[in-house]
């Protein structure tokens, strides 16, 4: 006869074993209705850029619709908040970027805990970021540029996507580097601060290449360096900051998928394994390819680290310049 105690063993096992059985039969189902990929910064900017035919090839592999919903706001930690407040379903997911890893230290206070209450699930999309400025500035050359800022002093502007990103980050640091002077206007996005350097409003802007690309072709806005090791074969045109004439200097912007905290590992695994399907399709590595990209993809695991890694790097960045963000 069994015991009060056999009973409740059994009963927590049994309870136990429906929950991981309820998991496994719900992540089997995902997903059943559309999902909501929220891009926390306004659109035109680069992470909304790769978001669009992301999604679009997701919701053809998925057979539901992928729904991008832009929460711009406070550096993009407006609608990483929304996310780590969502359901842990998986109808509700983050597409965050370097800027998240650096709002970790940059923000006094934050309404979230980037490492407990989100999942980092794959990155999206890796790209070198560039400097352009305003066609209309007399500068072909970096070092121009910088004589240029020098020779007017107190009235060169260059604009960020808020205050806290990496954008912002890269022209004090730039500013430090070259003696430049320039004044940082924050803007809620990319996708503003361009519009503001294609109307003149500012002199320059420290931009992801992809979402810069479609107007450096067109000629809307000049590039004068971009910061990385290499050329990108996108733009073989650009030289390197290193050929400018700034030695190490790099900066590379990177987009990536996070799900809220207590998401089943199984629905995390599920969505990336059709990220990465998604990156074999041509027209995403066409896309990729013409904004000067790399395609992410990787395991949840190898995200999670460097992300964590990109947490510390980019801490110490903000630390040295004593940036704070209340």
């Amino acid at each position: 006869m069994p015991t009060y105690a056999t009973l409740g063993r059994r009963t927590v096992l049994a309870g136990v074993a429906g929950a991981v059985l309820a998991d496994g039969a719900y992540a089997q189902t995902w997903p059943d209705r559309p999902v909501t990929l929220v891009v926390p910064f306004a659109p035109g900017g680069g992470t909304d850029t790769f978001a669009r035919p992301f999604a679009a090839r997701l919701s053809q592999q998925l057979g539901q619709q992928v729904v991008i919903d832009n929460r711009a706001g406070a550096g993009g930690t407006v609608g990483a908040a929304m996310v780590a407040k969502a359901k842990p379903d998986g109808y509700t997911l983050l597409l965050g970027s370097i800027h998240h890893a650096v709002a970790v230290s940059a923000y006094k206070r934050l309404s979230y805990d980037l490492e407990k209450d989100l999942l980092p699930i794959t990155g999206v999309a890796y790209v070198p970021d560039v400097l352009v400025i305003y066609p209309e500035i007399p500068a072909r050359t970096l070092q121009e540029f910088v004589a240029y800022c020098k020779a007017n002093p107190g009235k060169v502007n260059y604009g960020s996507a808020g205050l806290g990103t990496t954008r912002h980050l890269a022209g004090e640091i730039f500013n430090a580097r070259t003696g430049a002077g320039m004044t940082h206007i924050p803007y809620k996005g990319t996708g503003p601060a361009t519009a503001a350097l294609m109307s003149g409003e500012v002199a320059a802007v420290f931009e992801g290449l992809g979402s810069a690309s479609a107007y450096i072709r067109s000629g809307k806005i000049r590039a004068l360096a971009v910061f990385s090791a290499k050329r990108s074969p996108a733009f073989p045109d650009i030289p390197t900051a290193a050929e400018a004439g700034l030695a190490n200097f790099e900066s590379l912007s990177w987009y990536g998928l996070w799900a809220p905290a207590g998401t089943p590992a199984e629905i995390v695994a599920s969505v990336r394994k059709e990220v990465a399907r998604a990156f074999e399709s041509p027209e995403l590595k066409q896309a990729w390819l013409q904004q000067g990209a790399e395609a992410g993809g990787e395991p949840t695991a190898q995200f999670g680290e460097f992300v964590r890694v990109e947490i510390g790097k980019w801490g110490k960045v903000v630390r040295d310049n004593n940036i704070v963000i209340e």
